[in-house]
């Protein structure tokens, strides 16, 4: 018997909508590349993005068709957001710090028919002239007092807009409808697509709340530290307008001063980041002897907090919440707010180990771990396998990719992560690697982010890195990347007496190497990809290991 209910199909424009009917004074806050601040309401900005859905209909757009944004977190860009997709195209996010070998891959493949430039990126475009489809259309989001001199032919933003209809006939849907583009990294191979639907950005958008519900709430100040390029600034331009928070976009200044100034300037409640990010504000909070000014909650995301960082922030008074997902999952697919009765019941050291976790799931988000046969781990936090997920989030293939997606699907249908992990019999979610970074020494493996969480905890130690060096006996045995915090260099048997309070003496590091500074992907993760080929001739030290 089927339900007798009406069907309205999910609508990423709707998510706007609402904001504009019910939390109209909710505010937009953005550092310009123009270099001041410019501030509106929700309001306001879902009348500017029925502007610019008349302006992308002048431009030849048609529905389906990929509209590309190369930009800083910023008001135009989450008009972009906006218009794009509630017109019936598709927004393709590009991150900026993709090589240009990439860039150009991506926007053939998707066969943009327009992009949108903040003025700090015509740079790259000018760059990639010769090789950009010779039909594809530039728009530079600034005003005409602000166009850059360039050899491209471009049209000004700002220009576009003017005189355009504040309201816009809005199509309805299905609710399968492609909204919205995002690329991988591609550290290895070409990078791929995931190809978001209307309705699984608003379920995304919908289940961020519940599950992270101390930071996402009606009037706090929200700061997507996270870029809008890097997988919808993990749907926080979605959620906030749901739910009524206020955004404060910080442009293209990432640094731990600027960072901390808009903070406390703009009293943000709750950061949203990955850690390197998080390193550098650290620092500025040292340096300056307090946090910012109503600063209380972290979202830390993209790659393993270490334990010193979570320390750090609850010590002064700032939850942390300890997140996990991937470009292919929306991308949150866990979150680490504990349950009310560990607070009551587990000691500090036991909350704060549990926050170094990934997480437990989201609503609308199932987990399972496999051995090497496919078949099904228990999760008792013991059994160690590859993740796959599944949920109403994640993709069911790669856009445009027919053997990536075979190689990425089981026969199940659930998506494979790549990452090996444990689960526990209350659902924390525990990554022990990514399954390339894992270190196989005598047939026993070592996480490497087990032993970086650690070496962070080290006073001398600003950034780390751990990485496998073939060994003639042993297969592969690890090596410490450091980069050192001042001129100080932590020794070997101070490196060595930190681990052995958590690990086993053969997991240690053979050798320690020191660097200026770690190379980072094109997400500001450590590129351990580039470590290796950095490191790929050097020889370890001659010793048993035990």
């Amino acid at each position: 018997m089927l339900g007798q209910m009406m069907h309205r199909p999910l609508a990423v424009i709707e998510l706007l909508k609402f904001a504009a009917d019910m939390h109209p004074n909710g505010q937009l806050v953005s550092v310009r590349t123009e270099g001041d601040i410019h501030r509106y309401s929700y309001k306001d900005a879902f009348l500017r993005t029925a502007q610019l859905a008349h302006a992308l209909k002048k431009l030849g757009v048609s529905r389906g068709d990929r509209v590309a944004t190369l930009a800083w977190n910023g008001y135009r860009h989450f008009e972009l957001y906006y218009a794009i997709s509630g017109s019936g195209s598709v927004c393709h996010t590009i991150n900026p710090r993709l090589s240009a070998e990439q860039m150009i891959y991506i926007i053939e493949h998707a066969q943009d028919k327009v992009i949108f430039v903040d003025t700090t990126f015509v740079p790259v475009l000018e760059a990639l002239k010769t090789q950009l489809p010779s039909d594809l259309q530039i728009v530079v989001m600034t005003d005409a007092a602000h166009m850059p001199e360039t050899s491209l032919d471009v049209q000004c933003y700002e220009d576009l807009l003017a005189g355009e209809p504040d309201t816009f006939d809005w199509p309805e849907l299905p609710e399968e409808t492609a909204a919205g583009l995002c690329y991988t990294s591609g550290t290895t191979g070409n990078p791929k697509g995931a190809l978001y639907s209307h309705r699984s950005t608003v379920l995304h958008a919908m289940t961020l709340p519940l599950s992270i519900p101390d930071s996402l709430k009606e009037g706090n100040n929200i700061l997507p530290v996270v870029p809008m390029f890097h997988v919808n600034a993990w749907g926080l331009v979605y959620a906030a307008p749901l739910i009524g928070a206020n955004l404060i976009f910080p442009g293209g200044k990432l640094d731990g001063p600027s960072v901390y100034d808009l903070m406390n300037t703009e009293t943000v409640h709750s950061a949203w980041g990955v850690p390197t990010v998080w390193q550098g504000l650290q620092a500025e909070i040292e340096t300056r002897g307090a946090v910012p000014n109503g600063f209380s909650s972290v979202i830390i995301g993209g790659s393993a907090a270490p334990r010193s960082m979570i320390d750090k922030f609850e010590d002064a008074g700032v939850s942390v919440c300890h997140a996990w997902g991937m470009t292919e999952m929306s991308p949150v697919g866990t979150h680490g707010i504990l349950p009310t009765h560990y607070r009551k019941t587990r000691s500090v050291e036991e909350q704060r180990g549990l926050q170094s976790l990934q997480g437990r799931r989201f609503f609308g988000v199932d987990l399972k771990i496999v051995d090497e046969m496919g078949n099904r781990l228990p999760h008792d936090g013991h059994a160690i396998g590859e993740l796959y997920v599944r949920g109403n989030a994640i993709i069911s293939g790669y856009y445009e990719n027919e053997k990536a997606t075979q190689d990425a699907m089981d026969a199940e249908g659930w998506f494979g992560t790549g990452d090996i992990a444990s689960i526990t019999a209350d659902g924390f979610l525990s990554i022990q690697d990514r399954a390339k970074d894992l270190i196989k020494s005598g047939g026993e493996w070592i996480s490497s982010i087990d032993l970086e969480n650690i070496v962070m905890g080290h006073p001398e130690v600003a950034s780390c890195a751990v990485i496998a060096i073939a060994h003639p006996k042993w297969d592969e045995r690890p090596l410490l990347v450091v980069v050192p915090k001042g001129e100080a260099r932590v020794t070997k048997p101070e490196i060595d007496a930190l681990l052995l309070q958590h690990v086993a003496k053969w997991q240690l590091p053979d050798a320690i190497e020191f660097v200026d500074a770690l190379p980072l992907t094109a997400t500001g993760k450590v590129s351990k990809l580039t470590l290796r080929q950095m490191f790929k001739d050097y020889e370890l030290p001659t010793g048993e290991q035990e």
